[in-house]
């Protein structure tokens, strides 16, 4: 309580007035009760209650049963930077005295329990995309006008990120006040799109962070009059816009990084990585479809996955369930610059909890069956016929949400990962979501055969 008292004060003391304890629902997007400061302590003991049955994919508790009770992890509790008046600190929710079957953190803290208990503690890094777009009539557009004005992209382009310093520079800044030491950001492929890289840690506190992120970027493009998506593929002829993971594991005890090899060890192919890193993978792999249904959660994220769509250009997307060392055509990457598997087909619309939970179930199962990859695959992918991919033992990746969620409904690991209660509800949600859009008719199918008989 001495603790919880100071930690009072000293928010008190930066000027805050008001309390988030912090969840998300199942797709990721944060929920909170807003708590006056006075009442910090009731909070921290758990006094906010949630009927969750009233959030996206969060169970089926009626308004007949008990609610979920909210405890906030006040270790881990930041002042928001752009707005110093609200304190947030990331929660756990509990059900009759238990962390709740639909509690996405709980779900991540049962993987790293797991991993633990295998002598590990897992890092990760985020590579996070968004667009920042303005109102243009009843649409939208990129929010400067000078990115429209160089095609195919503006990728890397110096004069249109020092024009976008409205929304990029004050991102830096709060990046940097919470810790996260941003050391590079760019403008992306897309027409107003933006990528911030800033220093890893271990897994839950960087899904943490993610939560952060997104809130903080809607905050900052609505001060500029702007918004800013997480929709993975706004629009037909743009670049997708991903999450990348970059997932290591550390020895628990020394912190050293046991995908890299010793220094002279020789390694497969000479690339410098364990045989550790290699079962991971292969456990990624393995399990790929049924992770794509999380990391690529919505019927817009399979739009990003195709090596050209409409536009001339390629995409750059991670299509096939394949590794390589520098190939982005794939689903996994062993990227030279640091010793980690890179999750490329994860979106920004995915929820961190989630879709790093089930990516961490696959290589620790990869890990504990000693998996094998195969070899890398370091050609271009896209110039290639999916028929002789075929014969080469490269498979797409799933190509709509349908697909995926089919693979995901069957998959034990799956399943195990989510707990039962938790998985039956996922697939039942996407499964809704792929036949409604089944159902909508939309203005490609007017324009395509309104006209022909």
């Amino acid at each position: 309580m001495a603790k919880l008292a100071d930690l009072k004060k000293q928010l008190k003391a930066k000027g805050v007035q008001y309390f988030f304890g912090a969840y998300v629902d199942g797709l990721g997007v944060p929920k909170s009760k807003c708590v006056p400061i006075d009442h910090l302590e009731k909070a921290a003991a758990g006094s906010e209650l949630y009927t969750v049955g009233a959030l996206e994919a969060m169970g089926p508790l009626g308004p007949n049963e008990d609610e979920c009770v909210g405890l906030p992890d006040m270790a881990s509790t930041i002042v928001l930077p752009w707005d110093r008046r609200y304190a947030l600190a990331p929660t756990d929710l509990h059900f009759g005295g238990t962390p709740y079957s639909h509690c996405s953190r709980a779900i991540l803290k049962r993987q790293l329990a797991e991993a633990a208990k295998m002598g590990f503690k897992v890092n990760m890094g985020i590579e996070p995309e968004v667009y920042v777009l303005k109102a243009d009539g009843d649409g939208w557009k990129p929010f400067v006008s000078e990115d429209e004005r160089n095609r195919p992209t503006r990728g890397y382009d110096i004069e249109t990120t020092m024009l976008a310093d409205s929304f990029l520079e004050p991102m830096v800044k709060y990046i940097n006040e919470l810790g996260w030491d941003c050391y590079s950001f760019d403008h992306e492929g897309g027409d107003g799109q933006y990528e911030f890289d800033f220093n890893y840690t271990d897994a839950l506190a960087m899904a943490d962070r993610m939560m952060i992120f997104r809130l903080m970027a809607k905050h900052v493009a609505r001060s500029i009059g702007c918004i800013a998506t997480f929709m993975p593929k706004p629009w037909s002829n743009a670049f997708g816009s991903g999450a990348h993971f970059n997932i290591s594991l550390a020895d628990i005890k020394t912190g050293a990084n046991r995908f890299e090899a010793a220094k002279g060890a020789k390694t497969r192919d000479g690339r410098g990585y364990t045989e550790l890193a290699y079962h991971f993978t292969a456990g990624v792999l393995r399990y790929a479809d049924a992770i794509n249904a999380v990391v690529c959660p919505t019927v817009n994220s399979y739009k990003r996955l195709n090596p050209r769509g409409h536009m001339n250009e390629m995409s750059w997307a991670p299509v096939y369930r394949a590794y390589g060392q520098n190939n982005r055509t794939l689903m996994c990457r062993l990227p030279m610059n640091r010793r980690c598997l890179e999750l490329r087909n994860a979106d920004a619309a995915v929820n961190f909890y989630l879709g790093t939970a089930i990516t961490i179930a696959a290589g620790l199962a990869g890990i504990r069956q000693k998996l094998d990859p195969g070899k890398s695959v370091d050609f271009n992918t896209y110039d290639v016929s999916e028929e002789e991919l075929e014969k080469r033992g490269i498979h797409r990746l799933p190509r709509t949400l349908g697909q995926a969620i089919e693979v995901f409904a069957k998959d034990t690991l799956a399943r195990e990962t989510f707990g039962p209660a938790f998985h039956d509800s996922y697939t039942k949600y996407k499964r809704a979501e792929w036949q409604e859009y089944c159902l909508v008719v939309g203005e490609w199918e007017r324009e395509r055969y309104l006209h022909i008989w």
